[in-house]
């Protein structure tokens, strides 16, 4: 059985390839950092290839899915991904299309790919990795919230196709709140809440996966916080989201 992982030198990536691990997968982790990678692969307790890309580029994306084609991948977790904290008018745009080719292209391209070759098969898991702030806009990170929502929309659509074919072929998405990751360092923010552990999530994450789920949302708190949205108007939305992106500047 085997795996493969974007996002994996580090986070939520990093936890799901060592809880993998333990099931006896063998893993395929893909990262930009090749230093971190070969690290990680000398520590894991199974067989472990390395794929050094950088998946805002739809080239390397498509030269990793050629990589890995006859690998025969049991689940893919599309992991990669980062965001970015500013007003949209003063952010930098090309970090911001970098985002959008790394959180929306790579995850659309490796899933339309690999989902042909498990449906072929009959059989699969995919984990894609979004975010409660795939559930609303965001304003202060409005490109981070969209790049999400897309994922989010993308792999529900794709689960309930999946279910109608019969394919045996399960389709989640993941949708943690704050996470204790590199990423609010990436993004440039503090979290607002205390965030969970990101072997948790990845836990959860694929137990919940395993269980056929197709909407994963791990804690308590996000879980109420999902629920309890659906009774307040956009616009109410729109001013909660905001003063809690502001908290996290401070």
């Amino acid at each position: 059985m085997k795996a493969l992982i974007t996002g994996a030198s580090s986070g939520i990536g990093l936890s799901i390839a060592k809880y993998l691990a333990t099931k006896k997968y063998e893993l395929i982790l893909v990262a930009r950092n090749k230093e971190k990678l070969e690290q990680i692969q000398k520590t894991l307790p199974t067989k472990v290839t390395i794929v050094v890309a950088d998946l805002a580029n739809e080239q390397k994306v498509k030269e990793l899915y050629i990589l890995i084609k006859k690998e025969n991948i049991d689940i893919l977790v599309n992991n990669a991904g980062f965001g970015l904290f500013g007003d949209f008018t003063e952010t930098d745009l090309n970090k911001e299309l970098e985002m959008i080719d790394t959180n929306i292209k790579a995850v659309h391209i490796l899933t339309k790919f690999i989902l042909r070759d498990m449906e072929k098969k009959q059989s699969g898991y995919i984990l894609n990795v979004a975010s409660s702030a795939a559930f609303q806009p965001g304003p202060l990170m409005s490109t981070y919230y969209a790049t999400k929502s897309y994922v989010y929309q993308l792999s529900e659509a794709l689960y309930y196709e999946q279910k109608i074919k019969k394919t045996n072929v399960q389709v989640s998405v993941l949708c943690p709140g704050p996470v204790d990751t590199n990423f609010n360092n990436v993004a440039g923010v503090n979290f607002a809440v205390k965030p969970l552990s990101s072997s948790y999530v990845a836990k959860y994450a694929i137990d919940s996966m395993f269980k056929g789920k197709m909407l994963i949302i791990p804690g308590f708190k996000m879980k109420c916080a999902k629920f309890f949205s659906r009774f307040a108007s956009d616009k109410l939305l729109l001013k909660i989201i905001y003063k809690i992106q502001k908290r996290k500047a401070n």
